[in-house]
């Protein structure tokens, strides 16, 4: 599955990855005007309105002895077993509840705050939210988001060497701004710092020569 998964987004198929990016965004689209269960009505009658005249064509063609073997037209996607076995179900099911688990664990530490620094990038998450949902509707976000799932991998992977080297001259930048801040914040330092107190030095006093009284004659 993951591995089909991978083959849509990065248009290995190009007609299966149109196919299912077009009715994706188009499905989306309708649900600004129609319900969910309006849409996949219409969707499941626009299949069968392609799949149903094939299905008579090959019947007919039986009939009249064409397909001696009575081909079925979509046996493969019939045959196609989807199901899973008990211990991929087992697996799935622990990796479910383990993903629920730590996100549990996760939103407690955040909200009773258990490192400041994690809480507070959490809440201006939440604010980043709060002004991204008011501004938009979150099925626009939702076709925004299939979009760039559908075409940033595939932008990527084709523009990978120049990125790279966009990206090595962005660190280069950023590695030189750097410096710079430490050099200026060093010379600010340096320049605002507390001035040594000045030094007094004592200059030593000769000594007077004794005075010796006269004699008197």
């Amino acid at each position: 599955m993951a591995t089909k998964v991978v083959d849509l987004i990065y248009w290995r198929d190009v007609g299966k990855t149109g196919l299912v990016f077009t009715g994706l965004v188009i499905g989306l689209a309708s649900l600004f005007q129609l319900s969910a269960i309006t849409v996949l009505s219409y969707l499941c009658m626009a299949i069968m309105c392609l799949t149903f005249p094939l299905r008579l064509y090959y019947k007919l063609l039986e009939l009249i002895r064409k397909n001696p073997e009575g081909v079925h037209p979509f046996q493969s996607y019939i045959g196609d077993d989807s199901s899973l076995t008990d211990e991929e179900t087992v697996l799935v099911v622990e990796e479910v509840v383990l993903m629920i688990a730590f996100a549990i664990t996760e939103i407690k530490r955040l909200l009773f705050i258990g490192s400041i620094m994690d809480s507070i990038k959490f809440v201006l998450l939440l604010c980043v939210l709060v002004y991204v949902g008011i501004t938009t509707n979150g099925l626009t976000l939702v076709i925004v988001g299939v979009i760039c799932v559908f075409s940033l991998p595939l932008f990527y992977k084709q523009m990978q060497g120049r990125m790279k080297r966009i990206g090595k001259v962005v660190n280069g930048l950023l590695r030189k701004i750097k410096s710079l801040f430490k050099r200026l914040c060093s010379t600010l330092r340096s320049s605002t710092g507390p001035k040594p107190a000045p030094t007094t030095t004592l200059t030593p006093v000769p000594a007077l020569a004794p005075k010796h009284k006269q004699k008197s004659k």
